[in-house]
């Protein structure tokens, strides 16, 4: 079968591999129908920060049909379409036991640690694999886990009503940020992000406004009213500090991005005004809300989307990604259906 295998940081390569046999007890085989590309998935090509095996089966934002299963799974049968959970996560550590699978202490992620869906098939345990309505869209199934990561950073936000809210950098992450906010919460929105237009499509469909990283834009865009809540999707330490300058006292600035640097901040600024910094890393349980809200999303996640229809694609299309052309903000790939 066909898959896309990184080997080491800018090694990615289309090959033609085994294909998996009868699943082990507790697993399930996937047809995988469509998968999307991930902002993690190019800092891992870029860098080769996360790369724990080689060649290892890239791709952890996925979604198919079942198609064989391991002795003791319930729950789930050969024909189920189901979507799946990135995190590998242990179930064992203190961690895992309190609910916060999220910071598993040996917390790894499929694609990387195991084969992922960047393939015509998919090995997982059961307890990663989550049924979703047979309606949606492969394409729009593909994007739960995403807003999953999306929905986890907007309630550890935690916004009070009516407060407005300013969505730093409108890649995948934060255009799904502010598509939540838009149906969730009463408070205007703000997108911000160095490609105008497309900052200018999400605010459109998120029925916000596009602005500038700056104190007087924002001001104006509020009608001179408080900004005290932020999300940062972009991992850039100098929109991370450009948007601490923007907010006003009381609030909180939730990091959700992959940043490359380290932020030189005085804490003071953080004392004087009060404002909580919160990071935010994938998502506790909120998997299972994300599926139940794609389909009334799903015209708007379409929107948001571009979809390619090959396996061969996805290493121009990284190409294409890393250097940011393209307005869209999800890259996805229908493999099979």
């Amino acid at each position: 079968m066909k898959a896309v295998r990184l080997y080491d940081a800018l090694d990615l390569r289309v090959e033609d591999i085994e294909r998996p046999g009868l699943p082990q007890a507790g697993y399930v085989t996937i047809d995988v129908r469509a998968a999307g590309i991930c902002g993690s998935d190019l800092h891992n090509y870029r860098t080769g920060q996360w790369i724990s095996r080689r060649p290892s089966t890239a791709g952890h934002e996925f979604c198919g049909r079942v198609s064989a299963v391991g002795e003791g799974v319930e729950g789930l049968a050969v024909g189920d379409l189901v979507t799946v959970d990135s995190r590998f996560y242990c179930g064992q550590c203190e961690a895992c036991k309190s609910g916060r699978t999220n910071v598993c202490e040996h917390l790894g992620f499929v694609g990387e640690i195991c084969d992922g869906g960047f393939a015509e098939k998919a090995e997982l345990p059961a307890r990663l694999v989550f049924k979703h309505d047979p309606s949606l869209d492969p394409a729009v199934a593909a994007m739960a886990e995403p807003l999953a990561v999306a929905l986890h950073a907007v309630r550890r936000l935690n916004p009070p009503r009516g407060e407005a809210i300013i969505l730093i950098g409108c890649g995948t992450i934060g255009g799904l940020c502010g598509l939540l906010l838009s149906h969730l919460h009463d408070g205007k929105l703000l997108f911000a992000d160095l490609n105008g237009r497309r900052a200018e499509m999400v605010a459109g469909i998120c029925t916000g406004s596009a602005v500038a990283l700056d104190k007087s834009q924002a001001r104006a865009a509020l009608g001179d009213a408080r900004l005290r809540y932020a999300v940062d999707a972009t991992g850039s330490t100098k929109a991370i500090a450009q948007g601490i300058d923007l907010l006003d006292g009381g609030g909180a600035f939730a990091l959700v991005g992959i940043s490359h640097g380290k932020l030189d901040l005085d804490p003071n600024i953080l004392v004087e005004r009060e404002i909580s910094l919160i990071g935010c890393h994938a998502f506790e349980s909120e998997l299972a809300d994300a599926i139940a809200l794609l389909p009334k999303l799903q015209p708007s996640l379409l929107q948001f989307s571009e979809v390619l229809n090959s396996l061969d694609e996805i290493p121009d299309a990284y190409r294409r990604l890393i250097d940011g052309r393209t307005n869209k903000l999800k890259t996805i790939i229908r493999i099979a259906d």
